[in-house]
């Protein structure tokens, strides 16, 4: 009889970005996100990108306004993925970011990958197909193609 022994997980410490926004998207590149870490070790690294318009057309209170906005949906977006996660997986963390989403999840990746120079980096996001995506363009589409670390692309 011969004994088989399953394969042995990668040895490199993986750390996953996740661009989540609450979308059905982004939470079926969370799940998938936990289905890559089962028996590996690392950290899912979920990352919120507030985008906020151009602030020059913008006035001072509406700035503010904008930003207390921001605060109550990234509290709303924490609980949710804490809801997700719940008994499926711990290691994560949340972190929200200001500016274009494409350019800060690859701002995202370049910090982990810094501070983390030993693990392999991926960055995970929900492709959708609304119709704008297919005629401007997808935050998919701008990370596989300006992306330092491999990118994995949810259906």
């Amino acid at each position: 009889m011969t004994a088989v022994t399953p394969p042995t997980p990668p040895a490199t410490d993986l750390r996953l970005i996740v661009g989540f926004d609450g979308s059905p998207p982004s939470v079926r590149a969370l799940d998938a996100a936990v289905n890559l870490l089962q028996g590996r070790t690392g950290r899912i690294h979920v990352v919120y990108v507030a985008h906020m318009p151009s602030m020059d057309a913008l006035s001072p209170g509406a700035v503010a306004e904008m930003e207390v906005d921001f605060d109550d949906i990234e509290q709303e977006l924490r609980g949710m993925v804490g809801e997700r996660l719940r008994g499926r997986e711990q290691r994560w963390d949340f972190e929200r970011r200001q500016g274009l989403i494409a350019e800060e999840l690859l701002g995202a990746a370049k910090d982990l990958a810094a501070a983390h120079p030993e693990a392999t980096v991926v960055i995970g996001v929900g492709s959708s197909t609304h119709v704008a995506h297919r005629v401007v363009g997808s935050v998919a589409v701008g990370l596989a193609r300006h992306s330092p670390v491999p990118v994995v692309v949810v259906p």
